[in-house]
């Protein structure tokens, strides 16, 4: 009787869950208990979800104006199909090339001369041993940040104005002549990429201050004992450490490529420089808004999105041959 027990009753080797072995079932009542403990992330995630459904998803559906001869009496819905003809029209215009380059130049300059400010600063606050010191920096690199364009354009026009700028009084004192900063193209493009590096590398740089919180200072500690520098330890220890959230920061870099900001652009372009300072977002503003020729911009903002797309998607392949990948 015991031999026949035992042959029927299951084993270590039976392959059971250990839950079920020790008399604990996992059912709906577990999975029911899980996601109340886990409601107030859901609560907390809620609000961004919104937004991104709200204003990011939701208006995808308008780039169907792309494909029609949009008008307000027929509405997006029943305005006339015309298929590709906005872009056909588009890219036979001579100044959409123009404009385009313009767009990939100045993006270019931005993601390339730019990113790595935020990591140097990021890299150099790290170092300030002087909290005191460390947090007058941070409060004055971080300001910009929260100026609108309209503000940051007064100080652009304050400085290299050629009437009143500040310095084009230092420059006449010297040379007798003021320099046209903001009418020169080469210098119009210098004043922009480094308006933009100004306003926001102190920002950017709270992410690159956050990786650096993750690297074990065990190994700054036997980098010194080894008798490494300074310049040594950041660049065989600081750098490794947090090149996972550089590639991360540097795949959503690439995705706004074709993504020139309009308030940065409008309030420093003048009619002079047009031909370097004309880009997609003023494009839209002066043909779509302004000209009210919706099907012909949305078809330009359709262009510029499926180019940011194809970015993303070709840094993060190239990030996967490091393994370090979104996804």
């Amino acid at each position: 009787m015991a031999a026949t027990q035992s042959a029927i009753s299951p084993g270590p080797e039976s392959g059971q869950p250990e839950a079920v072995k020790a008399g604990h079932r996992v059912g709906p009542s577990a999975a029911r208990r899980k996601w109340k403990a886990n409601i107030p992330l859901f609560l907390l995630f809620l609000p961004g979800a919104l937004f991104y459904i709200l204003f990011k998803y939701v208006p995808m559906g308008g780039l169907i104006i792309a494909f029609k001869d949009y008008n307000f009496a027929d509405g997006v819905l029943h305005s006339p199909w015309v298929g590709w003809d906005n872009f056909e029209t588009i890219f036979r215009q001579p100044q959409t090339v123009n404009v385009i380059r313009n767009t990939v130049v100045l993006s270019f300059l931005n993601v390339f001369v730019g990113f790595p400010f935020p990591i140097l600063l990021a890299v150099m606050l790290n170092e300030v041993r002087r909290s005191w010191f460390r947090r007058i920096i941070q409060t004055v690199v971080y300001l910009p940040h929260f100026f609108s364009w309209v503000i940051i354009g007064g100080f652009v026009v304050t400085l290299f104005s050629v009437e009143s700028g500040t310095i084009n009084h230092w420059i006449e004192a010297w040379t007798g002549e003021p320099y046209p900063f903001l009418f020169n193209p080469g210098s119009w493009i210098t004043i922009y990429v480094g308006s933009g590096i100004w306003k926001e590398m102190g920002f950017s740089a709270i992410i690159y201050l956050a990786a650096l919180t993750t690297i074990d200072p065990s190994l700054y500690e036997s980098a010194s004992l080894d008798g490494a520098s300074k310049f040594r330890q950041i660049w065989h220890i600081t750098l490794p450490g947090i090149s996972s959230t550089i590639i991360v920061m540097f795949i959503l870099a690439m995705g706004k490529l074709m993504e020139v900001g309009f308030d940065h652009v409008y309030m420093l372009q003048n009619g002079v420089v047009s031909n370097v300072a004309d880009v997609i977002s003023t494009f839209i503003y002066r043909v779509g808004l302004q000209g009210a020729q919706f099907s012909l911009t949305a078809a330009m903002g359709l262009f510029e999105s499926l180019i940011g797309l194809a970015l993303v998607l070709t840094a993060n392949s190239l990030a996967r041959k490091f393994d370090k990948g979104l996804w």
